[in-house]
């Protein structure tokens, strides 16, 4: 089968909250499969063994994601898992989720028909990826502590604050929620083995990322940059109420780093370790796991790659797309 063809892959869970978006971006895509004489086959599924399935057929395939950070881990998750990441070849996105994190960081439209054109014109880059000491892996960011909890109680937000749609407020809500709740965690974190957090102070959070945003923008680590072959860290003291409304404040233009409650680091290898019987949760991409008493992360460069923009406007063929060097 030609590389040519696509494999198109859409998350039939979310009903028909992205129709509109999935219509769009598949106008786009099946007319430049007609126009270049390629096959398109859309594969819907409902749950991580129906991805897997359509993901073991891709059989040299064009694979396209539509859907939000969520379902980009999933499919990502799976290939890595599998052995096929890197096989797999240019990776083309189109955003449809509440918080299209990774997309933003590369410059991919956030418009479905606007990213479907990236997909036809665009050249692959290659891409890193925090895969931990079990396997797990995250394209965009991890968190463990408040944004662990932040997850959870955002997750259920949103799924009320969706029957009004109002769901894109869940996750700063839940964050907001957490935020004022917990107490914080005695943690020792380590960035290439050097220690940039002790346990003798409470963390409220511990963040690394290969993007600089989270939850649809929130720039949590403000100096990520997904090509730079390094993880960033950032690590917040469990500190009074009023501190905390600040911080959080100061997540839209990402000037949080600069406060003297917040650590920062950046390298190759993460760890978080609990004090005693501290134990904690993991948000890899929203997924949450856990609860662990050490947890190591370390960056794999240029283990896939993704469709980004051409640095200019004029479209190439899907057959000619290239992979840039990470």
């Amino acid at each position: 089968m030609s590389e040519s063809d696509l494999l198109v892959v859409v998350n039939a869970a979310a009903g028909t909250a992205h129709e509109r978006g999935v219509n769009a971006a598949l106008t786009v895509l099946r007319a430049a499969a007609k126009a270049g004489g390629n096959e398109l086959e859309l594969a819907a599924t409902r749950n991580l063994d129906e991805l897997a399935e359509s993901l073991h057929g891709l059989n040299g395939r064009r694979l396209v994601l539509l859907g939000g950070d969520g379902s980009i881990h999933a499919a990502v998750q799976c290939l890595y898992r599998s052995g096929k990441l890197k096989e797999t070849g240019p990776v083309g996105l189109i955003p449809l989720g509440t918080g299209n994190d990774l997309a933003g960081s590369l410059g991919i439209p956030l418009d479905p028909a606007q990213a479907a054109r990236t997909v036809i014109s665009g050249h692959g880059r290659g891409m890193e990826l925090l895969v931990s000491d079990e396997g797990d892996v995250a394209v965009n960011a991890v968190h463990v502590g408040i944004g662990a909890a932040a997850a959870a109680r955002g997750a259920s937000v949103k799924k009320k604050l969706g029957k009004i749609k109002l769901g894109k407020l869940g996750y700063p809500l839940g964050a907001v929620a957490a935020g004022f709740s917990e107490r914080g965690w005695r943690l020792t974190v380590r960035v290439d083995g050097q220690q940039i957090h002790d346990d003798s102070t409470p963390v409220l959070m511990a963040a690394m990322g290969l993007g600089g945003t989270v939850g649809g923008g929130a720039r949590l680590i403000p100096d990520a940059d997904p090509h730079d072959g390094r993880i960033d860290v950032v690590v917040w003291e469990s500190v009074g109420s009023i501190a905390r409304v600040a911080y959080a404040l100061g997540l839209k233009s990402g000037n949080h780093a600069s406060r003297s409650d917040v650590s920062t680091g950046c390298g190759q290898v993460v760890e978080v370790e609990g004090a005693g019987d501290e134990t904690f949760m993991a948000s890899n991409d929203g997924e949450l796991h856990g609860p662990f008493s050490y947890r190591r992360w370390e960056i794999h460069c240029d283990a896939w790659q993704v469709i980004v923009l051409q640095g200019n406007n004029h479209p190439t063929s899907l057959a000619s797309l290239q992979v840039e060097p990470d």
